[in-house]
Protein backbone atom coordinates (compact mmCIF):
# COMPACT_ATOMS: atom_id res chain seq x y z
CA UNK A 1 0.00 0.00 0.00
CA UNK A 2 2.50 2.18 0.80
CA UNK A 3 4.51 2.08 -2.16
CA UNK A 4 1.35 2.21 -4.49
CA UNK A 5 0.21 5.46 -2.87
CA UNK A 6 4.08 6.82 -3.04
CA UNK A 7 4.27 6.00 -6.48
CA UNK A 8 0.85 6.69 -7.83
CA UNK A 9 0.17 9.66 -5.66
CA UNK A 10 3.54 10.76 -3.65
CA UNK A 11 1.12 10.40 -0.77
CA UNK A 12 1.98 7.72 2.57
CA UNK A 13 -0.08 5.49 4.11
CA UNK A 14 -0.44 8.33 7.45
CA UNK A 15 -1.36 11.04 4.29
CA UNK A 16 -4.22 9.16 2.86
CA UNK A 17 -5.46 8.22 6.42
CA UNK A 18 -5.92 11.99 7.13
CA UNK A 19 -7.59 13.14 3.77
CA UNK A 20 -9.58 9.67 4.37
CA UNK A 21 -10.75 10.69 8.18
CA UNK A 22 -10.93 14.60 6.84
CA UNK A 23 -12.98 14.30 3.44
CA UNK A 24 -15.50 11.41 5.11
CA UNK A 25 -15.77 13.15 8.16
CA UNK A 26 -19.62 13.61 9.18
CA UNK A 27 -18.62 17.57 9.76
CA UNK A 28 -17.79 18.63 5.90
CA UNK A 29 -14.24 17.90 5.35
CA UNK A 30 -12.81 19.24 9.12
CA UNK A 31 -12.08 18.01 12.06
CA UNK A 32 -10.36 19.17 15.41
CA UNK A 33 -6.55 18.38 15.02
CA UNK A 34 -6.80 16.42 18.37
CA UNK A 35 -9.50 14.46 16.63
CA UNK A 36 -8.05 13.64 13.76
CA UNK A 37 -4.94 12.00 15.95
CA UNK A 38 -7.43 10.18 17.60
CA UNK A 39 -8.40 9.17 13.92
CA UNK A 40 -5.30 7.59 12.84
CA UNK A 41 -2.80 5.86 14.64
CA UNK A 42 -0.11 8.74 15.28
CA UNK A 43 0.48 10.68 17.99
CA UNK A 44 -0.46 14.59 18.55
CA UNK A 45 2.66 15.54 17.76
CA UNK A 46 3.13 13.23 14.56
CA UNK A 47 -0.40 14.48 13.27
CA UNK A 48 0.79 18.13 13.87
CA UNK A 49 3.76 17.77 11.27
CA UNK A 50 1.75 15.37 9.10
CA UNK A 51 -0.78 18.46 8.80
CA UNK A 52 2.24 21.08 7.70
CA UNK A 53 2.79 18.75 5.10
CA UNK A 54 -0.35 18.17 3.72
CA UNK A 55 -1.01 22.09 3.99
CA UNK A 56 2.38 22.85 2.29
CA UNK A 57 1.27 20.48 -0.94
CA UNK A 58 -2.35 22.70 -0.84
CA UNK A 59 -4.57 19.48 0.42
CA UNK A 60 -5.63 21.15 3.67
CA UNK A 61 -5.70 23.90 5.61
CA UNK A 62 -5.43 24.83 9.24
CA UNK A 63 -7.91 27.53 10.82
CA UNK A 64 -8.66 28.44 14.44
CA UNK A 65 -11.88 27.52 16.10
CA UNK A 66 -13.58 30.77 16.59
CA UNK A 67 -16.05 29.82 19.44
CA UNK A 68 -12.44 28.52 21.12
CA UNK A 69 -9.19 30.13 19.95
CA UNK A 70 -7.58 26.78 21.38
CA UNK A 71 -8.96 24.81 18.77
CA UNK A 72 -7.05 24.43 15.86
CA UNK A 73 -8.96 22.89 13.09
CA UNK A 74 -8.05 21.08 9.96
CA UNK A 75 -10.10 21.00 6.43
CA UNK A 76 -9.94 19.48 3.56
CA UNK A 77 -8.96 21.24 0.09
CA UNK A 78 -10.62 20.95 -3.38
CA UNK A 79 -7.63 19.74 -4.45
CA UNK A 80 -7.15 17.41 -1.63
CA UNK A 81 -10.59 15.79 -2.00
CA UNK A 82 -9.47 15.29 -6.35
CA UNK A 83 -6.44 13.74 -4.78
CA UNK A 84 -8.22 11.31 -1.99
CA UNK A 85 -10.64 9.91 -4.66
CA UNK A 86 -7.81 9.38 -6.95
CA UNK A 87 -5.84 7.52 -4.21
CA UNK A 88 -8.75 5.68 -2.70
CA UNK A 89 -9.29 3.76 -6.30
CA UNK A 90 -5.39 2.69 -5.34
CA UNK A 91 -5.87 1.65 -1.93
CA UNK A 92 -8.89 -0.07 -3.28
CA UNK A 93 -6.83 -2.18 -6.19
CA UNK A 94 -4.06 -2.72 -3.98
CA UNK A 95 -6.39 -4.41 -1.23
CA UNK A 96 -8.01 -6.51 -3.82
CA UNK A 97 -5.34 -7.61 -5.09
CA UNK A 98 -3.39 -8.47 -1.65
CA UNK A 99 -6.96 -10.44 -1.49
CA UNK A 100 -7.11 -12.44 -4.46
CA UNK A 101 -3.72 -13.71 -3.58
CA UNK A 102 -4.62 -14.71 -0.09
CA UNK A 103 -7.64 -16.64 -1.85
CA UNK A 104 -4.87 -18.54 -3.19
CA UNK A 105 -2.77 -19.45 -0.26
CA UNK A 106 -3.84 -22.36 1.38
CA UNK A 107 -2.84 -20.96 4.78
CA UNK A 108 -5.57 -17.65 4.39
CA UNK A 109 -7.60 -18.69 2.20
CA UNK A 110 -10.59 -19.39 4.76
CA UNK A 111 -9.22 -16.25 6.18
CA UNK A 112 -9.68 -14.08 2.94
CA UNK A 113 -12.75 -15.48 2.35
CA UNK A 114 -14.60 -13.80 5.41
CA UNK A 115 -12.85 -10.53 4.64
CA UNK A 116 -13.17 -10.70 0.99
CA UNK A 117 -16.09 -12.84 -0.03
CA UNK A 118 -16.79 -11.47 -3.10
CA UNK A 119 -13.60 -13.31 -4.70
CA UNK A 120 -14.25 -16.46 -2.53
CA UNK A 121 -17.30 -16.50 -5.15
CA UNK A 122 -15.71 -16.30 -8.27
CA UNK A 123 -14.93 -18.78 -10.90
CA UNK A 124 -11.52 -20.93 -10.17
CA UNK A 125 -11.19 -20.09 -6.31
CA UNK A 126 -10.56 -23.08 -4.32
CA UNK A 127 -10.83 -21.74 -0.39
CA UNK A 128 -8.52 -24.33 1.37
CA UNK A 129 -7.39 -26.57 -0.79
Amino acid sequence: MERALQREHALSVSEYQALAALGYSDDGGHLRQQVLADAIPLNHSSVSRLVARLERAGLTERYLCEADRRGVYTQITDHGRRLLERARETCHQVLDTALRDAHQDETLADLAAHVHPVAAARPGHRPGS
